[in-house]
């Protein structure tokens, strides 16, 4: 049987592990081989495994301060996204990511020489990422070449177990 885990980076991502075992887990997250699939950090720390917490009413609203001789007025307030939803937010960005690293070429460093010859004709287009500094990105963008910053999570560029 596996043992299913809820677990968090520092960056607040939540995901779920399986292991065969805690001492799997712990074996697993000592030799940081236990990475966040949307930031790749190995900061990784086991939460409650509840599908449901009830945490009670929500805070009441805060007032918005009055103006001279006016009554305070509530503002409205942004709801808080659930774990389902956020779940659901991560998701949806590891699996688009991992189409997009599935469908373009890495070129890593060589990123605004390879633009530059595809947008000039000396080298037929194709779907490519990689890395540019800022200026180089900027050089692209004033040369007319369309460039996106992207921040791909490691987890997307491989393979999971």
């Amino acid at each position: 049987m596996m043992k299913v885990l809820d677990l968090h980076c520092p960056q607040g991502h939540v995901f779920e592990g399986w292991f065969a075992s805690e001492a799997d887990f712990q074996d697993q997250l000592q030799r940081q081989l236990v990475l966040c699939p949307v930031c790749g950090d190995s900061g990784i720390s086991k939460r409650l495994s509840a599908p449901r917490l009830n945490l009670g009413a929500r805070p009441p609203q805060a007032a918005v301060p009055a103006t001279a001789g006016e009554p305070p007025v509530s503002s409205p307030r942004q709801p808080a996204a659930s774990p389902e939803q956020l779940k659901a937010l991560q998701s949806a960005w590891l699996k688009w990511s991992r189409q997009v690293a599935r469908s373009t070429e890495d070129v890593g460093e060589r990123f605004a020489d390879e633009a530059r010859r595809m947008h000039y004709g000396e080298i037929d287009e194709r779907a490519i990422r990689g890395q540019a500094s800022a200026e180089q990105a900027m050089q692209l963008l004033d040369e007319g070449i369309a460039v996106m910053p992207l921040a791909l999570p490691e987890g997307s560029k491989q393979k999971l177990q």
